[in-house]
């Protein structure tokens, strides 16, 4: 699929490393955001990875940013939500990270941003407006961090 600036993002449900009765899977509903937030959907290849470690704590460290321009920034990569749990105590997230681990990358599918023959997800992100409209996507590559910056500025255009 490939995805068009103004068409309805594909909705999905998947597993995070939020905890339910104290364990992590609790489920987030992209269409949940709807009518309150934009939502920043960080797709990323694996946790612990030397890129992925690096861009995941620099959505930390702009954190504020982005709450202040209203918008859920969610981690999506093909890990489970343990791992996804362990990376994110490792990293000092409090963002939800989400397993899109089986079907293995159906949602990075969905996208378009799934490689197969790698068998993970694109460096890639999407940003839904409050209106469920994709309103920019930009594919990194898989060596390259996002640019928080670009991120805030395409944010900051929604209004």
């Amino acid at each position: 699929m490939s995805l068009t600036l103004g068409s309805e993002a594909p909705d999905f449900e998947l597993p995070s490393s939020e905890l339910e009765d104290g364990r992590p899977g609790k489920k987030i509903k992209l269409s949940d955001f709807r009518g309150k937030k934009h939502v920043v959907l960080a797709f990323y290849p694996l946790d612990f990875s030397p890129v992925c470690s690096g861009e995941m704590s620099c959505f930390k460290d702009d954190f504020a940013g982005f709450d202040k321009l209203d918008a859920q920034v969610l981690g999506i990569s093909i890990d489970s939500v343990w791992t996804h749990l362990a990376f994110a105590k490792a990293q000092g997230l409090s963002f939800p990270l989400l397993a899109d681990f089986h079907p293995k990358g159906a949602v990075a599918t969905q996208f378009g941003l799934y490689h197969a023959d790698k068998g993970i997800t694109a460096r890639a992100t999407v940003i839904v407006d409050k209106s469920g409209k994709i309103a920019f996507v930009q594919d990194h590559g898989f060596g390259t961090p996002r640019d928080d910056k670009a991120l805030l500025a395409a944010l900051e255009a929604l209004g």
